[in-house]
């Protein structure tokens, strides 16, 4: 395969090379798992969706997600030791919308979860959850990559994953 040339490259009104305005615009095509983060802060439960998930390496177990620096989980986040990851199912689009609300109630009564593993907080009814050891925060820009040994877990939930594309929280179709 061989790099673009210049005049290879294709352009577009839609926005500037390099720009957020194109990032934002490619991504939004981009479909994404959902999950919620999750945190013990001073014996309260903190988190926040997340569609920036990824599995690093096998081995060691490691994965990554973004948080923005400015983000109301972001003490939490920078000071934990151990983290919860959720993967969210096709039925928890009200649970996913909650936790990606700024100041929204996200731990409630209309919020299932129970301390875990290290006293991280474990939500209820999610196709899989892993508690994991923080080992790096790398600065990327406005935000933070983390990324996290998977310590703790399961894979046993049932249901379909719940997606983002195009803005929106979406169910897998066949």
């Amino acid at each position: 395969m061989t790099a673009p040339t210049a005049s290879t490259v294709p352009t577009t009104d839609s926005g500037r090379p390099g720009s957020p305005d194109l990032l934002r615009s490619v991504f939004r095509r981009h479909a994404a798992g959902v999950a919620v983060i999750t945190a013990e802060d001073g014996g309260r439960p903190v988190g926040f969706t997340a569609t920036s998930l990824n599995s690093v390496s096998a081995d060691p177990p490691l994965l990554s997600f973004t948080i923005a620096t400015g983000a109301s989980s972001w003490p939490a986040i920078r000071d934990s030791e151990h983290l919860g990851v959720h993967i969210l199912g096709e039925h928890q689009q009200d649970l996913a919308g909650l936790f990606a609300r700024s100041g929204a109630d996200r731990f409630g009564p209309g919020t299932g979860w129970a301390p875990g593993p290290y006293g991280v907080p474990v939500l209820d009814d999610v196709l899989a959850w892993l508690v994991c050891r923080v080992v790096a925060r790398v600065p990327a820009g406005a935000h933070r990559v983390i990324i996290a040994e998977a310590v703790a877990g399961d894979p046993a939930g049932e249901g379909r994953p719940l997606l983002y594309h195009q803005g929106r929280f979406n169910a897998l179709r066949d």
